[in-house]
């Protein structure tokens, strides 16, 4: 409870032009620490960007084989995540819709489209601007989405960058020699150099001409998507494949169920963060899927066991990263909130789904809840911020943990043990075994 005098001087505060920013900010020690890592976890730009990055490339780099298989790894790691972060706001916001394709439109009808763009389809059609306006909003909405196919792109090529990064610099391509899997020297083959290299480039230049013909189409649909309803309907297509798919199911007579429900959700739409464009669910699922088929595609030319370490990590990886993730979230909250664990923060709405305040939602409730028990508005923050701060850190502990830590280690013991077995060494003890700083009773454990 708060005194008189505590009470007068909140009061007397709240007339004070900096009252909001001392409030939000005005943090010691832990809970400073829990705000910074609360901030972190909701920023999308560069701050998320390192962080996620190192907690991706650090418990790969513990267990890293070689200097040659630490350097790729960081190579992949770090142009990955930079594609994930920076690519949709920079090519998608920055480039097409603010500096060229909102060029393609009457001058009188540019600020309504580009206001409008960040918008669902449904939300434009079901708006009262007039219908060119609509059309054309669409139209460059999924011109913008055909011209960013340089993205999927990328990702699904970074892996023969990756292959001829390694070539180039440790002039090395074949895996059992980049993963160090036996001390002794294997001679590299030059023929499978000569293929690896040629396939390398070829995939680099074929990534360069899908991504300069996605770049024409989508302009050419963004200048043209409004004088049809053929081009409109490829255009929602482009956006929303998932309901364009199920709209032709239910016209054949196909009843709604759970499939069709799920499939209708597929969108290639990007997500509007502020009335901004950013990286979408959908956009996130092809890009991590196609960079699955671009790891795997790339390890066939260094060698079957680099294919077979593909297979038993990334499936994994891009699961947990398109709808893993959000999952234990979900669950993680549930169980809080059944157990009637931090009840101010984790409530049920009215669909029955547990929600957490956003970080700049925390002051707002803070206020109302000090009203409701007569204590203070800071004392109520710096509550919900802890609180916050343990329900997001909880996933971000299991991320680190087991999709990184765990996992790279399991994944390297295993491409050991093939390699093992592969040359006939079942009871020997693993040469990356010997290799690493793990206590000895390890070193002594034989595989």
């Amino acid at each position: 409870m708060i005194t008189l005098a505590e009470k007068n001087n909140f009061n007397k505060s709240k007339s004070n032009k900096a009252y909001n920013t001392s409030f939000k900010g005005n943090f010691k020690g832990i809970t400073k620490a829990a705000d910074v890592f609360i901030k972190s976890q909701e920023n999308l730009s560069s701050t998320r960007f390192i962080q996620d990055t190192i907690t991706n490339w650090a418990p790969k780099a513990v267990f890293s084989r070689s200097i040659a298989d630490f350097s790729e790894m960081s190579f992949l790691e770090f142009l990955e995540s930079g594609i994930f972060y920076f690519a949709s706001p920079l090519l998608g916001e920055k480039l097409f819709r603010n500096k060229v394709f909102k060029n393609f439109a009457p001058e009188n009808l540019r600020k309504q489209i580009n206001e409008n763009i960040p918008k669902t389809v449904e939300q434009i059609k079901n708006s009262n601007l007039a219908d060119e306006i609509k059309k054309r909003t669409i139209a460059q909405k999924a011109g913008i989405v055909l011209a960013c196919t340089a993205i999927p792109v990328a990702e699904y090529t970074l892996s023969f960058a990756k292959n001829l990064f390694t070539l180039k610099t440790f002039k090395k391509s074949n895996f059992d020699s980049i993963a160090n899997l036996n001390k002794s020297d294997v001679k590299e083959d030059k023929e499978q150099q000569k293929r690896v290299e040629a396939h390398s480039k070829y995939q680099l230049k074929k990534a360069g001409v899908i991504s300069a013909a996605g770049i024409i189409l989508g302009t050419l649909l963004a200048v043209n998507g409004h004088k049809s309803d053929k081009l409109q309907k490829l255009s929602e297509t482009i956006l929303n494949p998932g309901k364009s798919f199920t709209d032709l199911l239910h016209s054949n007579n196909v009843k709604p169920n759970k499939f069709t429900e799920a499939v209708k959700k597929i969108s290639f739409d990007f997500k509007n963060e502020n009335g901004k464009l950013a990286l979408s669910k959908g956009q996130l699922g092809l890009t991590a899927i196609l960079g699955l088929f671009g790891y795997s595609k790339a390890a066939e030319d260094r060698g079957k066991l680099d294919v077979m370490e593909v297979w038993t990590r990334v499936p994994l990886v891009v699961f947990y990263t398109i709808v893993g993730s959000e999952l234990f979230e979900k669950l993680f909250g549930n169980i809080l909130n059944k157990k009637n664990i931090f009840p101010d923060l984790l409530t049920k709405n009215a669909e029955g789904k547990v929600s957490t305040p956003q970080r700049h939602e925390l002051p707002k409730l803070a206020r109302k809840l000090a009203a409701e028990r007569n204590t203070l508005p800071q004392k109520e923050l710096e509550r919900l911020t802890k609180e916050k701060a343990v329900v997001s850190l909880v996933p971000y502990a299991f991320s680190i943990v087991f999709m990184g830590l765990a996992l790279s280690a399991l994944t390297r013991f295993a491409t050991q043990i093939r390699y093992n077995k592969q040359h006939k060494q079942d009871g020997a003890t693993p040469e990356y075994i010997k290799q690493t700083h793990l206590p000895e009773i390890y070193k002594n454990f034989s595989l």
